[in-house]
This record gives structure tokens, sequence and C-alpha cells, in this order.
């Protein structure tokens, strides 16, 4: 399959590419460690520039593209860093008021299983759930899923240690499920994995740059340190990784099968943190300091692979289908 992009797609992903770059360079980053909560101008820019709103119909005041356009939009938040709640708003803009055009910042924590993370517990002004159908027949017949909304303040939840310091996260325990909102539930988790999946590659693909820009102008025994095989080495991996799992990304958000995302996922998964891996081996003693942008995006592609099925749900998935013969 050709996964070449057309004139609109490369002219939407550039355009968002400079929006960050212009709104969101290294300094907002920096700055962002020490108050990681979202900004809101920039917020309301996504907003304006429709991010939110891309895949809403026009007669909605939305932009009528697909799930492609949208993986392209979220591969270069990803390559940013841009913290915040990206994959809920996206999908629950057509759900809250206000979510669209960036206003309200929204928030999508699935507590099916148990208790769900829950990103930027302070900045969301609206909490929807993921969870079972209340009652001992519904679980019975087999744990039916349903999206409840609340406010923030109603949910219960405990603090929770983020590893990445961009990412200020809490353990929602609980949430009142009075409010159930007619939503598709599984498609809701399948874009939410796949969109999280365009983020680690965005990230996986940006520390490949990183890499092979130190490699350049780092020397040793007089000469770039890019020119020894052992770095060649490390870099052409890192490159074989983003660009594998770039195929099964845009792949995926073609089909929108679930296999096929469940595998996209895995595979991003494992470039983002691989690839920061050894983004931090060239870098060397540097790589290592909190000055260096290496250790946040090895600390977000940690988190991220956690969010909407981790490898051993997606690997389990993957052998049920094949067993299948799906």
């Amino acid at each position: 399959m050709d996964f070449q992009l057309d004139a609109e797609q490369e002219a939407l992903q550039g355009g968002m590419r400079e929006l960050l770059a212009g709104r969101y360079g290294r300094e907002r980053l920096r700055a962002a460690v020490d108050d990681p909560a979202p900004d809101r101008a920039l917020w309301q820019e996504l907003g304006a520039a429709g991010v939110f709103a891309l895949r809403l119909p026009e007669s909605d005041g939305g932009v009528g593209l697909g799930l492609p356009e949208a993986v392209l939009l979220f591969e270069e938040a990803g390559r940013a860093l841009l913290p915040g709640p990206l994959v809920a708003c996206h999908l629950l803009a057509g759900v809250v008021d206000g979510v669209a055009t960036g206003e309200r910042i929204a928030a999508l924590v699935d507590v099916t299983a148990g208790p769900g993370l829950w990103e930027h517990p302070a900045d969301c002004d609206v909490l929807i759930a993921l969870a079972g159908a209340p009652g001992a027949e519904s679980r019975r017949a087999g744990r039916e899923e349903r999206a409840y909304r609340s406010a923030p303040a109603e949910a219960v939840c405990a603090p929770f240690a983020s590893v990445d310091p961009l990412t200020p996260l809490a353990r929602l325990t609980d949430v009142p499920r009075h409010d159930p909102l007619p939503l598709d539930v599984p498609r809701l988790r399948r874009e939410a994995a796949l969109l999280t999946a365009a983020l680690q590659l965005g990230s996986a693909a940006r520390t490949v740059e990183m890499a092979v820009a130190y490699a350049r102008e780092r020397e040793q025994f007089g000469a770039p340190i890019g020119s020894f095989q052992a770095v060649k080495h490390l870099c052409a991996q890192m490159l074989v990784r983003a660009e594998i799992a770039r195929s099964a990304v845009y792949a995926s958000s073609v089909t929108e099968s679930g296999l096929e995302v469940a595998g996209a996922k895995l595979l991003a998964d494992e470039a983002a943190v691989r690839n920061a891996r050894d983004c931090l081996q060239v870098h060397g003693g540097m790589g290592f300091t909190w000055e260096a942008d290496v250790h946040l995006h090895l600390k977000r592609a940690w988190l991220r692979a956690e969010c909407w099925g981790g490898a051993g749900e997606a690997e389990e998935a993957l052998a049920a289908g094949l067993i299948a013969g799906r």
C-alpha cells in the first residue's frame, strides 16, 4: 500500500509543524517542565486551527477530514512533546461543548478494568469516564461498557507520581454514573490507541533527528562521532524502527482495524522507547543531564506505552487474531 502523502496532507502536516515551532519551541518546552499546565491560549489557537474539530462535519463547524489526517497532526504534536490531553479533546470535540474550539479541556479516562490514570487532573473542565454498565446482570452478560460524563470535582481520585514531568497524573478510582453518553466505546478505545501511537511515532522520529544532529557536531579523536561505525549503526536502527512504525500507524489509520491498530501501537511504543534510549546513548554523558531534552522524550514514551493498551494487551490481541485466522 502506498502511503505517500498528497499535497493537502503535506500542507496540513507542515502547517501543524510550523504552528508548534512558532508557539511551542524549546524555551516553552523547558518552561513546561516547571509548569506543565496546558497553555490555554495555545489550546484555543489549536482549536481555531481545527486540530480538535478536524474530523467533525463542516456542517457542525468542523474541517470534515478523516483519521489519516488526524494521525499526521498528532505525529507533529508528539514530535514537539506538546503536553495536555490532546487525544481526549480530539475524540470528544463533538461531544462536549467548547472542546472543539479549545475553550474547554476534556479528560477521557478508562476505569472499566479498575482505576485509570487521569492526565492533567487539575486542568480539565469536563471528565468522561469509560466504565462497565452498573448492575450485576450487565456484568454477567459481558460487562457492557458505557461512557459517563461528570464534573472533575465529583470524581474520586488519588495522587499518582508521574514518570513524565510534563504530564501530571491522578489515579481515578470512581466516577458518578448518572449521566451516560450514547458513545461508541470500542471505537473510542481504538481511536485513542491509534492517536497515542501517532504521538509515539512523532517522538521516535524526533529522537532520530536529535541523534543524527548531535553525531554530526560532536567530535572525538579529531572526527565527528557520526563517522564511527557503532554510532552509524545506532542511528540506522533508530530510523528503521521509526519508518516501520510509520507504515503501521498510517496503514491502520486507513483500515481502522482493531488488530492493525494494536500492532501499530505496539510498534510505535517500541520505536519511541528504544529510539529515546539510543538517542541517549549517542549523546553520551550529555544526554543524562537535566538540561538535555532526550530524557523528556524517554519519559513521555514510557508513559504513552502504558496508555490505551500496553505491550502485553496488544500481543495477546494479535496472538488471538492469528489463532482465529484474522
